[in-house]
């Protein structure tokens, strides 16, 4: 059983973290140019909520990125082409591909911490927990598209009759290997910064 209890420092990090997903999403402040690429910074904040807060802060950080996601369709913030056109086709099924992914993505991330700070030390965990949190975000995200979308005339045309895996790497590949350097790094960083602030607690295995 997986219990959490909420002090008010994890209630104000709650609220903090809550505020950069809402800025990231909002603003061109949460991407990065990087030559043609733009890298998101949207999963950090998840990562940084599963270090710090284990499965269930991961959980809620995970759904307010999912449910601005899911704004982020009706040109609510950053407006996603894909996600309007995914809305037109069947508005719920758009919901749950875009929300379910993040809220998952979330909770196993803090799983994750929880089990690699118990095998090996805080510090490594955090560099873990970040990488694992974009590649389960790219790994569900473009999962569920495929599964909830793939016979749509809209993604037969995206997948042009190519392998399903191709297709994957072909759209989010270069993007993807960015984005899980930048959440491995910054939430590795943040979270041992966590540690030396001692609002991570000490689980090294002895």
């Amino acid at each position: 059983m997986i219990k959490t209890k909420f002090t008010t420092k994890s209630m104000v990090l709650l609220g903090l973290l809550s505020a950069i997903v809402v800025l990231f999403s909002f603003t061109p402040v949460g991407s990065i140019p990087v030559g043609p690429l733009v890298i998101t910074l949207n999963v950090i904040p998840v990562a940084i909520a599963a270090v710090a807060l284990g499965p269930i802060g991961g959980l809620i950080i995970g759904s307010v990125f999912g449910l601005f996601s899911f704004l982020q369709c009706f040109g609510i913030g950053i407006i996603s082409s894909m996600g309007a056109a995914l809305v037109d086709i069947n508005p719920v099924l758009a919901f749950i591909q875009r929300f379910v992914p993040r809220a998952l993505d979330g909770f196993l991330a803090g799983c994750i911490f929880k089990f690699f700070s118990k095998v090996s030390n805080v510090k490594v965990s955090c560099f873990v927990t970040g990488f694992c949190t974009a590649f389960f975000n790219t790994a569900f995200f473009m999962f569920s598209l495929v599964a909830l979308f793939g016979n749509t005339s809209y993604m037969k045309d995206k997948i042009d009759g190519r392998n399903i895996l191709v297709y994957i790497v072909a759209s989010v590949g270069i993007n993807a290997v960015f984005e899980m350097i930048a959440a491995t790094v910054i939430t590795g960083a943040v979270g041992c910064a966590l540690f030396k602030a001692k609002l991570i607690k000490n689980t090294d295995k002895k």
